[in-house]
């Protein structure tokens, strides 16, 4: 198995810009693994690869989303390694490569986000100093960091191969596991409490509470949840709706009369 230079150059920047977008700047293309399939197909040359993986990998992320905070598997660096050994070394030898190391990005992006919220804390001293150029510039380690944690496994396994990367994940300290995974379990409560402040909390606890009680204690998956949340906003939207209507023919008696 090998690649150009060129090649491990462009696959590694691909996954820097993917992890990036991900996060937002610019967001074109919202970590779609069928997409950078196809960007990784393009440079090594072979895209109906790039798209058999990439839809592949999609099957597997459908309904997949990081929501508060929390972190899940890095499909879309699965997609970009699993596309490129790929192609050298048949697309089972991909996935069983690619799969691994985007489970592995969990961790990553847990280890992340610790380091970004430094980062903010910095940023907003030199805002309380009004440094504001500071601030801006420090807060570009941000997205370097997301960038590098996907582009550094992605160059690892490029060029070090299967072996480099099983090293890397069966050398891992259990304790630094289990930390990581206490804290990636830990971000979709600080994320949803995050919410809930910017949120009407007071004036709609009532529709809180119930949401609550149907997850935590009826253990309804969150689809049905939604759909009850989606039932209940639909009512009160109606009944919003009624009551508007009402004040403006209340209020064009009054002016005929």
């Amino acid at each position: 198995m090998s690649f150009t230079v060129l090649q491990v150059i462009l696959i590694t920047l691909l996954a820097f810009i993917k992890h990036i977008d991900y996060y937002g700047i610019p967001m074109l293309f919202v970590n779609y693994p069928v997409f950078w399939g196809l960007f990784t197909g393009i440079i090594v040359g072979d895209v109906n690869t790039g798209l058999v993986v990439g839809g592949t990998v999609q099957l597997m992320a459908l309904g997949v989303s990081g929501f508060g905070g929390s972190s899940v598997p890095d499909y879309g660096t699965t997609t970009i390694i699993a596309t490129a050994i790929g192609t050298k070394m048949g697309i089972e030898a991909g996935l069983a490569l690619g799969i691994p190391v985007g489970m592995l990005g969990v961790q990553f992006d847990v280890i992340v986000k610790i380091l970004n919220g430094f980062v903010v804390k910095k940023s907003q001293e030199y805002a309380n100093k009004k440094e504001f150029k500071k601030m801006n510039l420090v807060l570009w380690i941000c997205p370097i960091l997301f960038g590098l944690s996907a582009a550094i496994p992605v160059f690892i396994s490029l060029t070090l191969g299967t072996t480099a990367v099983n090293f890397l994940l069966n050398n891992m300290p259990t304790w630094f596991i289990s930390g990581l995974t206490l804290a990636g379990n830990m971000l979709p409560a600080v994320g949803i409490a995050m919410l809930l402040r910017f949120m009407p909390l007071k004036q709609y606890i009532n529709y809180f509470l119930i949401g609550f009680v149907i997850s935590a204690f009826l253990k309804m998956p969150v689809i049905g949840v939604a759909i009850v949340g989606f039932a209940l906003a639909f009512d009160l939207y109606k009944r919003r709706e009624h009551e508007a209507s009402l004040n403006i023919s209340g209020g064009g008696d009054n002016e005929d009369e």
